[in-house]
């Protein structure tokens, strides 16, 4: 098997794990991460050839953009206290245990490889733990908590690990230059992640075309992501800026096939990169075993003792940060997500798995210091890593769907319809006015108005079914009942017409640009 073989075959798990993931109901990344260590323990698949520094440019912008299109700016503006304090400060606390522990434990490792091998194991995957929430059913809080926290944290612990390897490979460490550092980089990245968010939202209104507009989507991650990093700023933090950008300003309410057409794309994007992504992780077992040859009982030792580390500094920092943001949420009286219970404090802890963002900067280790010797420790750091991956990933992750059915931790369904109930009637009550302002503006027939004005109540009505009262439910329903009828009967006259015009494109002489426009036409026809 060759490495393009290889890669098909990820990607071909990819696919087939999400339906797999949801029967079984178990997180998809979590299936394609033992795919990956089956494939590893296979003799004839390879190892997995692609340079540590392209890891994370290459599967970081896309997985991070897709990610920030599921939230909003305002939700994190509204939880950034919260976020900070559960999140956040945790990464600190976290690469400092690490660092003392394994410095401790692991001969010959210097303080500053300890440092960025805490921080490199620091931060929770946002893409395992929004995979993971959505399959659960989660509270809304929860997820809003765990994709901040897995977003932010990246950033956090990356600038953290690159002030860590810079000091390990000159063999110097200055708080003061490492402080403003770490400054600059952010400031960097938002000026990049803005810029080229307002550059992006100018250039789609130029570009128009939806296939257009959706291929640059694609494009800006990368860019935005490169360009930062070229300018020494944090390239994680500029895609998020970026990203959040684009949700909040690049929005048209009146572009429906571009945003049906996006979230369709970005749906495909993200479920075979993550499948990629999580996939790799489990093929690095190839060199967790070459590393430990000879020496499994000491370094499974030391990786124990990282992965407990990593586990309960999670769960000692978790319980009084909640008790403390639950004691400022009610004296400030703010809108703010936070775990209400401390059963919904411990599903937040154990969903605190390591994946894509650990695995990369392990593998971005370099391989010797400025000096031109050996960088101290690295296949001992390499191991330990994929220690602690394996643990959270696999062991949290397929053991959490039983821990949340066991502590009973639910969405708020009954919140979440009154709130939808509430759209629908925002919805309907604009269509009516509007509707009033046109027929105050033109001359509309008495049957024409009161024909739209059960359109404009059946566009809440579609949302919410309990809108009304129960005489208006039944006249709409039976509405409903022929609205239906006429639309099976059309959408079979529409299948007779695609069927005769995809028969036309076989025929001698036929042009089948204007067959596929034709198609086209009939297929936009088909979905309004």
């Amino acid at each position: 098997m060759d490495q393009l073989a290889l890669l098909f075959v990820l990607l071909l798990g990819a696919v087939v794990s999400v339906p797999l993931g949801d029967r079984l109901g178990l997180p998809s990344p979590v299936l394609m991460t033992l795919l990956g260590i089956v494939l590893a323990l296979l003799h004839f698949v390879p190892n997995v050839d692609i340079p540590p520094e392209l890891i994370l440019p290459a599967l970081l912008p896309p997985l991070l953009y897709a990610a920030v299109r599921r939230t909003s700016w305002r939700q994190f503006a509204a939880n950034k206290r919260p976020i900070f304090l559960l999140a956040v400060a945790l990464v600190f606390v976290t690469t400092a245990v690490v660092a003392a522990v394994a410095h401790t434990v692991v001969p010959g490792l210097p303080v500053a490889a300890a440092v960025a091998l805490g921080a490199l194991v620091a931060p929770p995957d946002p893409v395992a733990a929004t995979a993971v929430a959505g399959q659960l059913g989660l509270p809304r809080r929860l997820v809003s908590i765990l994709e901040g926290e897995g977003l932010f944290n990246d950033v956090t612990a990356i600038v953290l690990y690159h002030v860590a390897i810079a000091a390990a490979v000159s063999g110097s460490f200055s708080l003061p230059g490492a402080a403003l550092d770490f400054l600059l980089s952010a400031v960097v990245a938002v000026i990049v992640g803005v810029g080229l968010g307002w550059g992006a939202n100018r250039l789609m209104d130029y570009l128009g075309d939806p296939t257009l507009q959706i291929g640059l989507t694609l494009l800006v991650p990368y860019a935005s992501y490169v360009l930062a990093e070229e300018l020494h700023g944090s390239g994680v933090l500029a895609v998020l800026t970026t990203a959040m950008f684009l949700a909040e300003y690049a929005n048209d309410a009146d572009d429906v096939m571009t945003r049906l057409a996006g979230h369709t794309f970005w749906n495909i994007v993200d479920t075979l990169v993550t499948g990629v992504a999580f996939g790799l992780i489990g093929l690095e077992l190839h060199n967790a075993i070459r590393t430990a040859s000879g020496r499994w009982g000491e370094m499974l030792g030391w990786a124990a003792a990282v992965v407990g580390v990593v586990v309960f500094v999670r769960l000692a920092w978790l319980l009084p940060a909640t008790w403390l943001a639950r004691r400022m949420h009610t004296r400030r009286e703010r809108d703010e997500d936070i775990p209400t219970t401390w059963r919904e404090t411990v599903v937040m802890w154990w969903a605190g798995m390591r994946g894509v963002a650990s695995v990369a900067l392990a593998l971005a280790i370099p391989l010797t210091t400025e000096s031109g010797e050996s960088f101290p420790q690295r296949d001992e750091m390499i191991f330990i890593a994929f220690g602690v991956i394996m643990v959270t990933l696999v062991v949290q992750g397929l053991s959490l769907p039983w821990l949340v059915r066991r502590l009973g931790v639910q969405a708020d369904t009954d919140h979440e319809k009154d709130f939808e109930r509430t759209l629908a009637v925002r919805a309907a009550r604009a269509a009516k006015q509007r509707l009033r302002e046109i027929g105050e503006a033109e001359d509309l027939p008495e049957e024409l108005t009161e024909q739209l004005q059960r359109r404009a109540f059946d566009i809440g009505y579609r949302i919410s079914p309990d809108l009304g009262e129960d005489e208006r439910r039944e006249a709409h329903e039976q509405r409903a009942r022929r609205l239906k009828r006429v639309r099976r009967i059309q959408g079979e006259m529409l299948s007779a017409a695609r069927h005769e015009v995809l028969a036309a494109r076989s025929e001698a002489g036929a042009n089948p640009e204007v067959v596929d426009r034709v198609l086209r036409h009939l297929d936009v026809r088909s979905l309004r």
